[in-house]
């Protein structure tokens, strides 16, 4: 077996790959990337890019019948050719799933490609086909996989996870979605939106489950109003494909009949990758990490990314790879994962950051909460965008923004003075005095904020004591 070596190897060419990879290149050290399948991860090709294009798509053509509406525009195109013209501008922007672009960017900084599935075995070595590799640091960014749920005749009914979604032309015109978490609720709004009856069965209590009840109160209400059919408190029993489609038995007794069936019910960590062979056990979530990425326990091993379980968002492992590509450059830097946006591109979306109260009480934090519905804002009466709130949850006594939550038009965008907020520890008292533009939907923010002043234990205290 012939063997090379490199000074930093990345198992993984997904986003934290192509920052961390040139990032390193560049200090003058050699770098490889072993990946399995495309240099880019997930994203670019059959995740973020393509399902962000078609929802886009889907906008436009529910923004055509309200143009209709307002007798200011022509008629909505019918489902199919307007499908079909959405899946041809999601390939362009999904650079019809080939890869060859993002790996001759990273060569050109003097990254090494190895296609194929790299396996650690043993300390400072790994294979990839026939060659062994040996690295003095090795980034871990395996990414995740789709969770199958076990369900008897699953198997047999050619069912879709969202990669075959985002890469197929086909339209059906009954679509049952397990699971209603970000990705289950976002291919919902696209398909819906293309005339298909969807229905969304979800084992959960609601809608994407992880954030402020609220917020999946909301979309389920808002979704149930465009006639996509939200089943929570389900479980699927069993699946079996008949004559008349794809029969679902579901667990209230009720049986389901669909053309197609997407799974869409969470995502595993792929760790699978011979991390035994140098004394590293994965926890419940994922590669456990320290402050700087650095696998616990490990002196020149790293992880980062959807296989750490830590926010599995592009952005989280972009994140992750500018903080491990400084350790391996030198600078000592520290990951903060307190302020990590977590959106759900729907119409309308929600964007969520920090805590959520069950979180904040769960860790003992004093917490106070205000919410404020978004019809407050003269700019919901404009754009007819009416349905919303942004909910806030604080520390009585620091005076801080802990978390806040939001479904509402363009939450997506003005979550970001929250995300700040929270990252920079920004005083109640300093909030609540910043101008908004008028009008516009972060004015939004002012009433909640007032209110949440009002019930800190000492308004303003915490702003005084940063300052002096």
């Amino acid at each position: 077996m012939s063997s090379r070596h490199f000074d930093v190897v990345v198992l993984g060419g997904g986003s934290v790959g192509e920052v961390v990879a040139p990032a390193v290149a560049r200090a003058g050290r050699s770098v490889a990337i072993v990946e399995v399948l495309r240099v880019g991860g997930e994203c670019p090709y059959v995740s973020c890019m393509p399902s962000k294009a078609m929802l886009y798509a889907a906008h436009l053509r529910r923004a055509a019948a309200g143009a209709r509406w307002l007798g200011i525009g022509a008629d909505a195109p019918a489902a199919g050719a307007a499908y079909a013209a959405a899946t041809a501008r999601r390939d362009v922007i999904a650079e019809h799933r080939d890869d060859r672009a993002a790996a001759a960017r990273l060569q050109e900084d003097g990254v090494t490609i190895l296609r194929g599935g790299g396996r650690i075995t043993g300390a400072g070595v790994l294979t990839v086909g026939g060659t062994s590799i040996d690295w003095t640091d090795l980034v871990i960014a395996t990414g995740s996989a789709p969770v199958i749920p076990e369900i008897p005749g699953l198997g047999s009914i050619d069912a879709w996870t969202s990669d075959q979604a985002l890469s197929s032309a086909d339209r059906f015109a009954r679509l049952a979605i397990i699971g209603g978490g970000p990705v289950g609720c976002e291919l919902a709004d696209v398909y819906a939106s293309f005339d298909s009856h969807v229905t969304i069965v979800q084992q959960a209590l609601r809608l994407v489950p992880r954030e402020e009840p609220s917020v999946g109160d909301e979309l389920a209400r808002l979704f149930q109003q465009r006639g996509i059919a939200v089943r929570v408190s389900t479980r699927i029993e069993a699946a079996a494909r008949t004559a008349h489609g794809v029969e679902l038995n579901l667990s209230n007794g009720d049986a389901l009949v669909v053309d197609r069936v997407l799974i869409a019910s969470g995502r595993k960590p792929r760790t699978d990758v011979g991390l035994e062979c140098i004394g590293v056990e994965p926890g419940p979530r994922g590669i456990e990490i320290d402050e700087t990425c650095r696998v616990r326990g490990q002196e020149h091993v790293w992880a980062g990314g959807d296989v750490t379980g830590v926010a599995p968002f592009t952005h989280t492992a972009s994140y992750h790879g500018r903080v491990i590509a400084a350790n391996l450059n030198g600078t000592r830097t520290v990951a903060d994962h307190r302020a990590l946006p977590r959106c759900v591109f729907t119409e309308p979306p929600i964007a969520c950051v920090g805590e959520t109260t069950a979180s904040a009480k769960r860790k003992g934090m004093d917490v106070i909460v205000a919410t404020t519905q978004l019809a407050a804002t003269a700019r919901s009466q404009t754009d007819a965008a009416l349905d919303g709130h942004l909910t806030l949850i604080a520390d009585r006594q620091r005076g801080f923004l802990l978390g806040a939550a939001a479904i509402g038009a363009r939450a997506d965008e003005w979550i970001g003075e929250a995300v700040v907020a929270i990252r920079a520890e920004i005083p109640l008292e300093v909030m609540a005095d910043v101008v908004h533009p008028f009008p516009s939907f972060s004015e939004v923010y002012e009433p909640a904020l007032r209110e949440l002043l009002s019930q800190a234990q000492t308004p303003g205290s915490a702003g005084r004591r940063r300052r002096d």
